[in-house]
């Protein structure tokens, strides 16, 4: 009895410290190395910002939730900066349904502090910010949604462009 409280602390431990050591890889997508931000979907590592960051912001204004803007271009390499205004909690998301397997693989290592797959951190307080690497991110024309306010048509159109 007394070896398998031992054992079971000891797990418990060794349980804590490695929820603890995730938080150290979450980094801003302006200042994560490629070599400490790894990607889990196979050798695909994190592209870091090369260009412009550009700024979103997620809104609630008369009734109406969006990004503002709407639609933005942004070049390979470039970045989008989401900061919640008004009317969170907000997230920003791709449905990976929609995206090649290298696009979605990509992007999927570019986008730190996810909660599912394509799915960024909740911004929860006015002034929350979450950023997005379009580093190594083919050109096209992609979706965001905010889960939580995508039944209200939160989605914001990204061309991205050599």
């Amino acid at each position: 009895m007394r070896f398998f409280r031992l054992t079971a602390a000891a797990a418990g431990v060794m349980a804590i410290a490695a929820c603890g050591g995730e938080k150290q890889a979450s980094k801003d997508v302006e200042t994560a190395t490629p070599a400490a931000t790894e990607a889990t979907a196979g050798a695909v590592a994190f592209a870091p910002v090369t260009g412009t960051m550009h700024e979103v912001q997620m809104t609630l204004v008369n009734g109406e939730y969006k990004y503002v803007p709407e639609e933005i271009t942004v070049k390979v390499g470039d970045g989008i900066k989401y900061i919640n205004v008004s009317g969170g909690p907000h997230d920003v998301s791709f449905d990976p349904a929609t995206l090649t397997p290298e696009v979605r693989a990509q992007l999927g290592a570019n986008m730190l502090e996810t909660v599912a797959e394509l799915r960024g951190k909740l911004l929860v307080q006015a002034n929350e910010e979450y950023a997005v690497s379009f580093g190594k991110i083919a050109p096209g024309v992609y979706t965001a949604i905010c889960t939580p306010h995508a039944l209200m048509n939160m989605t914001q159109k990204i061309t991205v462009v050599e």
